[in-house]
């Protein structure tokens, strides 16, 4: 198709391509793998779960970086640049390497005229697998996007798969409930081969998959587990230890837990991808992900989060509080229509002074009205205030407008949110005063 040149012009394509019902197997996106000739020939560590999956896929890349191991990570969604989404060798790929595989699987789906339908996020995955095969790479690592057993990278046998914290989330696609949910996420797991679980309380219908399946199973907190104390802390697992080590550089509790299934996966696979004790050090120092619980130094201090369900706002609201005292908390959030927000905003509101909502430039967002009209249904705070704001870019200009140099904002909710403040670089803030 020789008008599609730019990125921009394939992802509209793959947009208009999205059929309105759809077969939800893995039979059309495995037979449009098949005649791309898609095959690794490394090791794949796939990472499904609800919660701490991107932290996860980081972790990995850069403690295997770290061991000197040429390395190809799949996220999703992105923040800012569709382009996020994959990195070869620590860097983000670049739009023309894209372009020319989304033309590749176009041939192959329409071979010999026998088109076979693929949703925007089928292709798009297909797309980034057929870049990071062609790359030459010692070590896969594919975040699972909404689901698992039903997920275009499923269509990969993994070496190793990784399922983290499990919660409530998309529950019109995955089920009503943890077990439903975790069912899904199950689907990764492949007979014989580990799967570490690192969710502390994981629903039992993961562990029944894994037993009835016949898997590897390495569950936190009985085949490995970790321990800290202020300063440093240490991992166990089978046949391995690492004492002595300094807290990740992505901040926040639950990192811990996420740092502890790495550890876990990274040991499963030893026997192809060793490591050393100074390249978890090295890697878990260096690790960057933005968006995580990312602190800005500024006046006021910026607090970016992509915290978009209960469980996850939950962790944001403990790592809130342990940040010490700000004289006020701004709050800028936008979120999906679709998404349960009253336990959401019940959950941190204890902790924000002044509510700043926002619209989204995406159909299925709530608008910042409407959010304001949940908060105000719920609010119990006769303290608090709050507006609605058409861009996330307007809402923290407010927040600035209206913040002291001791304050803190925070920016939490959909990427969309993130990445709205992210799109012109990260922002360094300066208040314009002290109130009186």
């Amino acid at each position: 198709m020789e008008h599609l040149t730019t990125l921009a012009d394939w992802l509209a394509h793959c947009e208009r391509l999205h059929p309105k019902s759809i077969d939800m197997g893995l039979d059309r996106v495995r037979a449009v793998a098949e005649r791309m000739g898609l095959k690794f020939d490394c090791p794949i560590i796939t990472v499904a779960g609800t919660n701490g999956k991107g932290s996860t896929c980081a972790m990995l890349e850069a403690i295997l970086m770290e061991s000197g191991y040429r390395t190809g990570v799949y996220t999703s969604p992105h923040l800012v640049h569709f382009e996020e989404r994959c990195r070869v060798r620590g860097d983000i790929v670049s739009a023309p390497d894209l372009v020319a595989n989304f033309a590749r699987v176009e041939s192959a789906r329409c071979q010999n005229g026998d088109e076979i339908s693929l949703s925007y996020f089928e292709f798009t995955t297909l797309a980034i697998l057929q870049l990071l095969a062609d790359a030459k790479l010692d070590v896969v690592i594919l975040e699972v996007g909404l689901g698992g057993r039903l997920d275009a990278v499923n269509i990969l046998d993994a070496d190793c798969a990784v399922i983290t914290s499990i919660d409530l989330d998309h529950m019109e696609l995955l089920g009503n409930d943890r077990e439903a949910i975790g069912f899904e996420k199950a689907g990764i797991m492949r007979a014989g081969r580990p799967v570490i679980v690192s969710d502390p309380v994981p629903p039992q219908s993961v562990l029944d998959h894994a037993a009835r399946l016949g898997a590897d199973l390495w569950h936190f907190g009985h085949d490995f587990n970790f321990s800290g104390d202020k300063l440093q802390w240490s991992w166990a697992g089978r046949g391995r230890r690492y004492a002595g080590l300094a807290y990740p550089a992505l901040r926040g509790a639950n990192q811990l837990v996420n740092a502890s299934g790495v550890l876990a996966a990274l040991t499963a696979l030893r026997g192809r991808l060793p490591i050393t004790a100074q390249a978890v050090r090295n890697g878990l120092s260096l690790v960057e992900l933005p968006g995580r619980f990312q602190i800005i130094p500024g006046q006021p201090t910026l607090v970016l989060d992509v915290a978009h369900n209960p469980h996850s706002v939950a962790a944001l609201t403990e790592n809130l509080d342990a940040m010490g005292f700000y004289p006020c908390t701004h709050a800028i959030f936008g979120g999906m229509a679709d998404k349960d927000v009253a336990p959401m905003l019940a959950r941190v509101g204890p902790l924000i002074d002044k509510w700043y909502f926002t619209d989204l430039p995406t159909p299925r967002a709530a608008t910042g009205a409407a959010l304001l009209a949940r908060w105000q249904a719920g609010n119990s705070r006769a303290d608090a205030t709050a507006h609605a704001y058409k861009t996330p870019e307007s809402a923290l200009e407010a927040a600035v407008m209206a913040a002291n140099p001791a304050d803190r904002i925070v920016v939490f909710g959909s990427f969309y949110t993130v990445g709205g403040i992210l799109k012109n670089g990260v922002p360094r803030l300066s208040a314009p005063h002290l109130s009186d």
